[in-house]
């Protein structure tokens, strides 16, 4: 059997439905030089039955394991791996058709040892999801896509979109998280290691997220509460960015005390809070050309401001004995 060049490693928890889109989008990749591993981290609802429709159109593998976390099941399926590269994706990505070619040409013009991509949004999104992609990766708020072409020569790639040399992931021992910024970590000792991570802003994924803003609310806050974790593991990894989400949540809440003691002081904080999220619906209707998504995108904005502020300061708060990374 041919060695492929790419394992497409995916974990997967009780989202059949999401299993299949992705796999259906990868059959219609134009370069197939690639495997693909789906590994079930004990999930009720099963995705077997779903990876055998696509036995013969893909070269597929289809794993069943205990429910550990993804960076576990991630370890997993990499110890399961025969390409060169090992290609991670989380379950709600579907592919472009040329996202293969897009990874071969940028591979070819420089050598490197990981790789991540941006993500979009399609058509089919909810306006809701639109507003959440929004918020995800505007510079405006904690998301974005760190970096640039300009910045090829170091990027902080995210495990829902995030390639890897097999032998540089085995150097490193894998994901050591078992969750929460469980790709932060790996891409932090990837870069102490001095291995080389780039942007490849042609290889991207239409990134579904959550559809509730109350699932939103669960991830972002857990965003905050591994950042939190990734600076007790690593210090001096968390900036003063990073604590962006905190003052926003602080300033809130102090917004009425303030105003009550201090008016004009109070005066001008609401009046700098509005500022702020006026520039995010005129840069989000920019964007999005929706004057719904602009305005369902100040909502994701204070949501992923707030959980995810909330989370890292609870989780910074509890101290250095809760840094593992298990959940």
């Amino acid at each position: 059997m041919k060695t492929p060049t790419y394992s497409v490693i995916v974990p997967v928890y009780n989202r059949p439905g999401e299993v299949e889109e992705l796999l259906l989008s990868l059959t219609r990749q134009r370069q197939h030089n690639f495997e693909v591993l789906i590994v079930d981290d004990g999930s009720a609802q099963r995705s077997d039955s779903v990876v055998d429709k696509f036995r013969g159109k893909l070269d597929i593998q289809y794993f069943f394991k205990q429910n550990s976390g993804p960076g576990p099941t991630r370890n997993y399926g990499a110890g399961h791996a025969r390409g060169t590269y090992l290609v991670f994706f989380d379950s709600d990505c579907i592919l472009p058709e040329h996202y293969f070619e897009a990874v071969e040409d940028a591979l070819a013009k420089e050598k490197l040892d990981a790789w991540g991509g941006p993500d979009r949004p399609t058509s089919d999104f909810t306006l809701r999801q639109r507003a959440m992609g929004y918020t995800m990766s505007s510079f405006l708020t904690t998301g974005g896509i760190r970096g640039g072409k300009r910045h090829m020569g170091w990027f902080q790639p995210r495990s829902f979109n995030m390639g890897i040399s097999r032998a540089v992931f085995e150097q490193l021992g894998g994901f050591a998280f078992d969750r929460l910024s469980e790709d932060i970590e790996l891409s932090i000792r990837l870069k102490k290691a001095g291995f080389k991570s780039g942007l490849i802003a042609d290889a991207y994924v239409y990134h579904k997220r959550r559809t509730t803003f109350s699932q939103f609310y669960r991830q972002v806050w857990n965003f905050g509460k591994g950042r939190a974790l990734v600076g007790r593991r690593h210090p001096g990894e968390v900036k003063l960015t990073h604590w962006f989400p905190t003052l926003f949540v602080a300033a809130v809440i102090a917004l009425p005390f303030i105003y009550l003691f201090a008016p004009r002081l109070g005066t001008a904080l609401a009046a700098g809070l509005v500022f702020y999220l006026a520039v995010i619906f005129i840069h989000a209707l920019m964007t999005s050309k929706n004057v719904v998504v602009a305005f369902l995108s100040i909502i994701a904005a204070i949501v992923q401001l707030w959980g995810y502020g909330v989370g890292f300061v609870k989780q910074w708060m509890k101290g250095p004995s809760t840094s593992s990374g298990t959940a």
